[in-house]
């Protein structure tokens, strides 16, 4: 055996492993998950809902209102003046025309404010209008 061969499981000192399409691959996979994912937007607080043996899971709901036992209104994470929630509605709207609104009112909130969030929805155009409930 002469000096410049190579044993088994030996790697010359100049070989690599390049890394680089593998590289590549992962950010390709990266962006694809990034732009196909589906961002969940919440209301910003933890709301008591009422209990509905007739409630029905709602589908593509993009604009979350909750009302808290306060009567505060909280659209994604800030509390808004019960005069703003028509503005943030089309403002939601116009972001996604095929979502629809749906109202998380605590138990112990007034159906005062609960109407008032509804007629500040149809006043913005949104007419797919539900309350969550607990089944």
């Amino acid at each position: 055996m002469r000096k410049n061969d190579i044993s088994m499981g030996q790697i010359d000192e100049g070989e690599e492993i390049n890394l680089t399409p593998m590289l590549d691959v992962v950010f390709i996979m990266l962006i694809f998950f990034i732009v196909t994912a589906s961002f969940v937007k919440e209301a910003g607080i933890d709301v008591n809902r009422p209990d509905a043996p007739t409630a029905v899971k709602q589908e593509n709901a993009n604009i979350l209102i909750a009302i808290s036992q306060n009567d505060e209104i909280w659209i994604d994470r800030r509390m808004i003046d019960p005069r703003a929630v028509r503005a943030n509605i089309q403002r939601l709207h116009a972001e996604n025309p095929k979502g629809s609104v749906i109202i998380q009112a605590d138990k112990k909130s007034t159906n005062e404010m609960l109407v008032i969030v509804m007629d500040a929805a149809r006043q913005a155009g949104v007419f797919n209008v539900s309350i969550a409930a607990n089944q």
